[in-house]
């Protein structure tokens, strides 16, 4: 019975994070209620509330979920190595492409800016654990050279995905692991 209720749980939060994402495309957090979230869903909202506090948590959670998920891909590899780096970006734009809806929809048609800046965040946290000890670059510049990198390559995808993944995931890849902040040589000057 335990497993019943396990399933129904992970149902209605399936179900609930899907009507969330249909009505992201069509307008913003802010303009959707947990009623009409409910209705898509046709769940009550008793049932939400048992789950959520609102819509903005419900978002949240799901913001989240991916964020841990693009963690453990990027745990999972060494930036200081630049075939494992090409590995590591072409594993998440196969990621980015796998969960294209929802990642199409939080990063581009929700206007809510927080779940780009958190990816954002996210990567930069990686950049500077990989990166911090191989780069002989002034502190002071290294949060600006990586704000760049980490900003671009997010446009990157973005437009990748805007354009329906028309380049191959491995070309994107190339590109993205081009980027470098303070050139190929690690030079700044």
């Amino acid at each position: 019975m335990n497993k019943k209720l396990d399933r129904r749980k992970k149902y209605t939060r399936m179900v609930l994070r899907d009507s969330l994402i249909d009505l992201l495309k069509t307008k913003p957090i802010t303009a959707i209620t947990v009623k009409g979230i409910c209705e898509q869903a046709d769940i009550n909202r008793s049932t939400f509330y048992a789950h959520y506090y609102d819509q903005f948590d419900l978002l949240e959670k799901i913001e989240e979920e991916v964020i841990a998920d693009i963690d453990t891909y990027l745990s999972q590899y060494d930036f200081s190595q630049d075939e494992e780096s090409l590995q590591m970006v072409e594993k998440l734009l196969d990621y980015a492409a796998a969960n294209f809806e929802l990642l199409h929809t939080l990063l581009i048609e929700n206007s809510d800016h927080s779940f780009e800046k958190r990816v954002m965040d996210l990567a930069r946290k990686y950049l500077i654990l990989n990166f911090g000890d191989t780069q002989e670059v002034d502190p002071a510049l290294s949060e600006y050279g990586g704000t760049f990198v980490i900003s671009g390559s997010i446009y990157v995808i973005k437009h990748w995905l805007s354009n329906n993944m028309d380049q191959p995931a491995k070309e994107i890849s190339r590109l993205i692991n081009s980027f470098k902040p303070w050139g190929r040589d690690g030079d700044h000057n």
